[in-house]
């Protein structure tokens, strides 16, 4: 492949010039390195200043050139070469030129290798965003864990608080309660005794475990043939003997 840079400087001279009689180009560019191709255009000649001169004057510039070439660019194999160089004197006083450039055997990066290398990014991207999946997913996990652990120990607390007041309104102690109003077969006197508000699930042999009764006992100073949610049941204390 094939490349023209064109380049173009004005460069003043020492006297006025009538005509120049010789002129001449060369160059030190070089590859510099992967994309930099710089160095000199050596530009000389003779020119006369009146047409009855019979001397000439010399003249001579050093310019400097630097170019970046495109990194879709390889210049391992490049050459760097004048494909065409023209002047002009403009107002007897300044050498205009311009000088094109050619840099020849220039190869170009192959399409597959910008798509291994756009596929390696690609997959790098996925790989750090797996990562950061993953490391995300374990927070999340964490999280859940200690919101988990959290919200037991509250449902535990809350149970324990419920299971207590629960418990206070199913059994309300009644202290010194006249005896006219309970039904005493037995020659046993009860200062006191609970009222045990029956529950969805109790039955009387679980009121009597509780209480560590007998039916007997129990049935002393309650009706126990129809028994039903929400109905109170006395659970009398023994506190007295009378002989």
């Amino acid at each position: 492949m094939k490349k023209i840079v064109p380049f173009k400087k004005d460069l003043m001279f020492k006297t006025d010039v009538l005509e120049i009689i010789s002129i001449s180009l060369e160059h030190t560019l070089s590859i510099k390195d992967l994309s930099l191709i710089s160095g000199n255009f050596l530009i000389s000649g003779d020119y006369r200043v009146t047409e009855n001169s019979t001397s000439l004057e010399k003249f001579s510039y050093e310019v400097p050139f630097e170019i970046h070439m495109d990194e879709k660019y390889i210049l391992n194999n490049a050459t760097i070469d004048i494909d065409d160089f023209y002047y002009e004197i403009i107002n007897n006083k300044v050498l205009s030129v311009s000088i094109d450039v050619c840099i020849d055997k220039l190869d170009e990066k192959k399409i597959e290798e910008k798509i291994e290398v756009r596929e390696e990014m690609i997959e790098s991207t996925k790989e750090v965003g797996k990562d950061l999946q993953e490391v995300e997913k374990v927070q999340e996990e964490k999280v859940e864990k200690i919101e988990q652990k959290e919200e037991n120990k509250s449902s535990s607390k809350r149970g324990e608080v419920m299971d207590k007041i629960e418990e206070k309104e199913r059994c309300i102690e009644l202290e010194d309660t006249p005896l006219t109003s309970i039904k005493n077969t037995n020659t046993e006197i009860y200062k006191s005794y609970k009222v045990y508000i029956v529950r969805e699930g109790d039955t009387i042999e679980s009121i009597l475990d509780k209480y560590g009764m007998t039916r007997s006992d129990l049935e002393d100073y309650n009706d126990l043939t129809n028994i039903a949610i929400n109905d109170k049941i006395l659970i009398p204390f023994v506190n007295e003997k009378v002989a």
